[in-house]
């Protein structure tokens, strides 16, 4: 018989569902804090790309399903800011928890490895299509974009955003300081996304560099979200998922194992 006030210690399923909400809540509220500024840096950087290459580009030039060159721009734009915020919101939060200090209660919190992993990505990845639909709204008041299938886009974005979530939170677990995250930052986030075909067609670049991008996994989500707008790609739509999809589970496998393990998060 149980002394009178005790309470039963309580008792979690295969899934600790209160946890792993409260967990991606917390993350969320964190990016809904600073949404409008951080959204608006990103709205101000895409017209500044937007202007740039309207003034650069020649009135007629051939771009992709020969739409117009602003049409064929728009798209990819949008796409690599959104992936670009899930990456932010998946790297920073990580290495202010570590820096700070509040990693250690979330150790301490009654979560699986994964279910951390799923939390902070997945808040991450949702931050990343709100401010690419926020982004693609206020562009399309100025390009009119056409649609040839929401599928392709709502696919190839959530995948993309994902991807980058997931080497945003391994950015986060490997800094210990802030430089280390703005390294990987300007020396991989960056280039990932200049060379994805994100300004320019596979045809514009040399059959070696035609090659090459083809090995860059942004090059498949951008392209997949502007065929979702303009019905024509450079690559297979097949293809594309594939190789996002199974690159997201092997880097969520990554994650899931360098978090059970406590790298560079446990003292």
């Amino acid at each position: 018989m149980q002394p009178a006030g005790y309470s039963a210690p309580r008792r979690f399923g295969a899934v600790n569902g209160r946890g792993l909400w409260t967990l991606y809540r917390r993350a969320f509220l964190r990016f809904c804090k600073f949404a409008v500024e951080g959204t608006l840096g990103q709205v101000v950087s895409s017209a500044l790309f937007l202007t740039v290459f309207t003034l650069a580009l020649p009135e007629r030039v051939e771009t992709l399903g020969g739409v117009a060159p602003l049409v064929f721009l728009l798209p990819g734009i949008v796409a690599y800011q959104a992936f670009h915020a899930a990456f932010e919101n998946a790297a920073f939060p990580v290495v202010y928890d570590k820096l700070e200090g509040m990693m250690g209660d979330v150790l301490m919190a009654p979560l699986k490895p994964w279910e951390i992993v799923v939390a902070y990505v997945g808040a991450a990845t949702l931050a990343g299509l709100v401010t690419g639909t926020a982004i693609l709204l206020l562009g399309a008041l100025v390009v009119p974009l056409p649609l040839a299938s929401l599928g392709l886009v709502l696919a190839f974005g959530a995948l993309g955003c994902l991807l980058f979530a997931l080497m945003g939170f391994l950015t986060g677990l490997w800094a210990e300081k802030w430089d280390r995250y703005a390294v990987v930052e300007t020396f991989l986030v960056l280039p990932l996304g200049i060379l994805s075909g994100t300004f320019f067609t596979l045809q514009a670049v040399p059959a070696v560099g035609r090659e090459l991008m083809r090995f860059n996994p942004v090059f498949y989500a951008i392209d997949g979200v502007r065929a979702g707008f303009i019905g024509s790609a450079q690559a297979p739509a097949a293809v594309g998922l594939a190789v996002l999809a199974l690159l997201c589970l092997a880097l969520f496998a990554l994650c899931w194992r360098l978090t059970a393990a406590g790298y560079k998060i446990r003292a």
